[in-house]
Formats: C-alpha cells, structure tokens, sequence
C-alpha cells in the first residue's frame, strides 16, 4: 500500500475537505462527481478539525447476534496490522435502522491506542462525551443509546456508507462538510494542488470580492469579478492543466 509521508498528511490535515476537492479535482482523471459522500454526515466532533488517514474497513450488524466466537480478537489484530494513522470505516447492515452502536468510551479508547484517528460510521455511536474526551473523531448518522449485539462481523471488504463505496487502504479526508477518498494515483499531488488552488483564490476571485465595501460599487466589483475569474482559470491551467470552478 502507497502511504505518503507523515509531514504530508499532517499539512494536508490544516486544511478543510472542500479545500482538498479543489485541488483533488485539478489533478484527478476521475469525474469531479465521485469519490465523497453522497448521503449527508454529521461530524459530532467539528471542534476537532479535519481528519485523514488510511481506511480499515468493517460491518457490523447490531441486531443479531456475531456467530464468530473470536470475532473481536481477530478484528482488534487485523486493525493493529494496518500501517497509520488510520480511519475506520463502517458499513451498519441495519441501516435505515439503528438498533445499536459499536462505538463508544471502550471502543474510542481502544481503537485510539490501536493507531486510529477516528471513525466514519453510516450507523450510530454513544458515549459522545466520553469519546470526544479520548480526542476520537466521528462522522455518524445520529447517536443511540445502547450497543445491542454491536460486534464486527466481517472487515478487509470493500464497504458501502453514505452512498460511497470505501475499501481498506484508501486515503481519506474528512471534515463537517463529509469525506473525500484520494486515490492512490492522485496523492503525489495533491497537498501542492489544494495549496495552488487556495491560493489562486486568495489572487484573484476572494480578493476581488471583497475589494470594494460600498454600495455604489457594486457594479465595480462585478466587473472585477469577471476579470478576476479569468485570471483564476488562466492560473489554474497554466499550473494544472484544468481551468477550476470560477468563471
């Protein structure tokens, strides 16, 4: 598995995930529609900023109960054999239901130790203080009560959450905007294209929109806008080979 350095990933971290997509999708080959949410997330933990790290993937079903005897001490050795920082990734196969949460104080602390960052769980979790106090993140559906029969049931396969399909070893960013999955071709590039993009913001259509304060200048900064939109696309290009968003 590709793994870009670590002083990559923790530049990447500073920046939010829509900040990321605009550079992802200077570089990308794939369409600009793919590779993020396509169902909404809730991030209880926006405080904590944006996350990233590989993927380990997993399902859970908590309303039955796990069939393997030795299904936690065979997950917990698979999660620790997987080179971090790591986000875990989890397909709750009772959804639209939610009978039950995987995660809580126990499995925050543990899965932390284990060299994970945090969680993306089309499911539930509980215990939210006490996991924001472990300094685990999660993007959730909602929060629940109990854990039922919560147990892993199958991991390393591909997962379906939040309408995308996420497989272990994918680099993901997340945020309270969602996620984004990078794949392995794209990530060479991907901290100096998200930091031209922004930037090329800042020069041209930021700037031009907030150059002028008063009211009769509207029109002015209309005009200014048109200009400054086609200096950004000119820019983007020239670096990237895309014009970018603004025109």
């Amino acid at each position: 598995m590709h793994m870009l350095p670590l002083s990559e990933l923790l530049k990447l971290k500073r920046w939010n995930t829509p900040t990321i997509y605009n550079g992802w999708e200077q570089i990308t080959k794939k369409p600009r529609t793919s590779g993020f949410n396509l169902d909404e997330t809730r991030d209880f933990m926006p405080e904590f900023g944006p996350m990233i790290g590989y993927a380990v993937t997993v399902k859970i079903k908590p309303s039955e109960p796990c069939s393997n005897p030795n299904a936690w001490a065979e997950y917990r050795k698979y999660v620790a054999s997987i080179p971090g920082p790591k986000i875990i990734v989890m397909q709750d196969l009772d959804k639209p239901n939610v009978i039950g949460s995987f995660w809580g104080e126990v499995s925050a602390n543990t899965h932390r130790t284990l060299g994970c960052v945090g969680v993306i769980v089309d499911g539930a979790i509980r215990d939210l203080d006490e996991m924001k106090n472990a300094g685990f993140k999660a993007l959730a559906r909602r929060l629940c009560v109990g854990h039922a029969y919560a147990a892993p049931i199958s991991w390393d396969e591909p997962v379906e959450v939040f309408g995308t399909t996420v497989k272990t070893g994918d680099l993901i960013h997340a945020d309270k905007h969602g996620f984004l999955i990078i794949p392995e071709e794209d990530q060479a590039g991907i901290l100096q294209a998200s930091l031209f993009m922004d930037n090329n913001e800042c020069e041209t259509v930021i700037s031009a929109a907030m150059e002028y304060k008063q009211a009769d200048e509207q029109i002015k900064i209309a005009e200014n806008m048109n200009e400054a939109a086609v200096a950004f696309g000119k820019a983007a290009v020239e670096a990237l080979g895309k014009e970018g968003e603004w025109k």
